[in-house]
């Protein structure tokens, strides 16, 4: 993004926020397929810890609560709180004051979390976008929806662009933005949010991860079936879902 140009009503995205039982453990699965930490702060006060493939950023809070939620950082949070009420977005939290840790939360049609912090709770790293996980590239976060329209009618107004609906591997509805893509999918394909993961050679990359006994099962709804693709769960329930695509 041009320096000067208006920061999106999001702000900046900083990490997806999974809750999990236990953090250490979640941290050892995620750096046994290639992710690495990075520095946090004392901003929060439960256990916490940050990974990353030079692209996503997986934060891994040892709490209760909504999970994942798609969390972004805008400066002055508290100050911008009429924006989101001005594109008629109702906000599930506003946590704002001088002397508190600025944060506001919403959610959209079907449940799906996200928040808005003041500050970053973690560090920048030095790792290259090129330098993936063995799980290939990252490229968004795929959430189930029952209505590809109702949910693109909230997510635009945030800062994001539909592109036309893809039908392969399986229906899906792609979404742009400067720091984040999201695209929507059927529950009949998960029930759950995805981590989507593609690489050109995703046919070597799920047979190194079998071969480091990983368990990886195949994609069948929606004709999404193929040795290219498959689908692999994290200790904390988050899947990843691994597509072959063509370069």
């Amino acid at each position: 993004m041009r320096s000067g140009t208006p920061l999106p009503l999001l702000g900046t995205f900083h990490e997806i926020s999974i809750a999990v039982d236990d953090a250490r453990a979640a941290l050892e699965f995620y750096e046994s397929l290639g992710f690495i930490q990075t520095p946090t702060n004392d901003t929060l006060t439960h256990p916490y810890g940050v990974l990353t493939d030079g692209r996503l950023f997986i934060g891994l809070h040892q709490r209760r609560g909504a999970s994942p939620v798609l969390t972004f950082v805008r400066p002055g949070i508290a100050e911008c709180v009429p924006e989101f009420a001005a594109a008629g977005i109702e906000l599930t939290l506003c946590h704002t004051g001088e002397e508190v840790f600025n944060e506001i939360g919403l959610s959209d049609p079907f449940g799906h979390a996200v928040a808005v912090l003041e500050v970053r709770t973690h560090s920048p790293v030095a790792r290259g976008v090129r330098d993936v996980s063995l799980c290939g590239a990252f490229a968004e976060v795929s959430l189930p929806v029952t209505d590809f329209a109702a949910a693109q009618g909230f997510w635009e107004p945030l800062g994001f662009v539909a592109a036309g609906e893809v039908t392969a591997p399986y229906p899906h509805l792609p979404l742009t933005s400067d720091y984040l893509d999201v695209s929507f999918h059927s529950p009949r394909v998960c029930e759950r949010p995805m981590l989507v993961f593609r690489d050109p050679d995703m046919r070597a990359r799920i047979a190194r991860l079998r071969e480091l006994g990983v368990a990886i099962s195949a994609i069948e709804p929606d004709g999404a079936a193929s040795p290219a693709n498959a689908l692999l769960e994290s200790p904390d329930g988050t899947p990843l879902m691994l597509l072959e695509s063509e370069s």
